[in-house]
């Protein structure tokens, strides 16, 4: 049936060609902006995962600066052991020096006190944002410290940071209390502390002097050359076990850029527009508009042919 009132031809292509327009506004907007999916109306699951993922990426960029700074709080912290580990060196030499008969041990202890004083400008040095890891005083005592190593998040959604940890009190050259004098307990300060070291009988002895405090002049030189050596062994283990923390660091810098890598990839997966996939259907699209309208216009003249009947 014809009718001038209702065009059912008219009303068919008019519904296809706001289909077409529809799904042209969603392709171009695809193209723009490279989403997929860019809002929850989009795809809901999506989004929220999309959603989530970045911002565990945002906290992972945090994590990476903390690795930074960890990194080179420990490299100044191995710096400074290894520069000491080579004036303690310095000094076992003097001491073996003064063994000798007939030497002016006077003039070798002034030696070995320029020595010393290396010593403490070296670990007062090392100090790296705030924090030295080798030179404590009363009221920034040694003590372990915790660098941020990595966000977690679980099966649960529930989220936790993964720390690595370090006692500085292994690798503390200097120590000294509120009044600037050298804490002397054994264990305080390798280079400060009272040292106990195992004597010719084979019994464990400590002196009554450190490091910074040794005088060839007065002391024992046998007791005094066992005991250098003994801080020495001490020192290479601290700076071995910084060496193997600043390591670990490396590995897990690592760890989290290529982390953070395959989230941005998964997020891409999930939520980026395939440039090829939408260029395509654009064309499509545009050819299908045309024969939509064509179709419409060929819907609307269908009328104007009635006008003939009364001729």
């Amino acid at each position: 049936m014809t009718s001038i009132l209702t065009n059912n031809g008219a009303t068919a292509a008019l519904a296809t060609l706001r289909s077409i327009n529809s799904d042209m506004e969603s392709t171009q907007n695809r193209i723009s902006s490279g989403y997929k999916v860019e809002t929850a109306a989009d795809n809901a699951a999506y989004w929220s995962i999309a959603t989530t993922m970045r911002s565990d990426t945002k906290a992972l960029g945090t994590v990476q600066d903390a690795l930074g700074l960890g990194a080179a709080t420990t490299d100044v912290a191995y710096t400074a052991l290894e520069s000491s580990i080579k004036v303690v060196d310095e000094i076992k030499a003097k001491v073996t020096a003064a063994s000798e008969p007939g030497v002016d041990k006077d003039k070798i202890q002034k030696e070995i006190k320029q020595l010393q004083d290396q010593l403490v400008s070296i670990s007062k040095s090392a100090s790296f944002s705030g924090q030295n890891w080798v030179y404590h005083t009363a009221s920034a005592g040694a003590g372990t410290q915790s660098i941020v190593g990595s966000f977690n998040r679980d099966n649960s959604g529930n989220v936790s940071l993964t720390t690595l940890e370090y006692d500085t009190a292994n690798s503390s050259l200097v120590e000294v209390d509120s009044s600037g004098s050298y804490v002397t307990s054994v264990g305080k300060g390798l280079l400060s502390s009272n040292i106990e070291y195992t004597n010719a009988s084979g019994s464990t002895a400590t002196t009554s002097f450190s490091v910074l405090t040794l005088d060839v002049s007065s002391a024992d030189l046998t007791e005094a050359l066992k005991a250098v050596d003994k801080v020495l062994q001490d020192m290479t283990d601290a700076a071995a076990d910084v060496g193997a923390l600043n390591s670990r660091i490396d590995m897990q810098t690592t760890f989290v850029a290529d982390l953070k890598d395959s989230f941005d990839k998964g997020v891409g997966k999930l939520v980026d527009a395939d440039m090829n996939e939408e260029s395509t259907r654009l064309k499509a699209l545009q050819t299908q508009q045309q024969l939509g309208i064509q179709a419409l216009s060929i819907a609307n003249s269908s009328s104007q042919n009635i006008l003939s009947l009364f001729r």
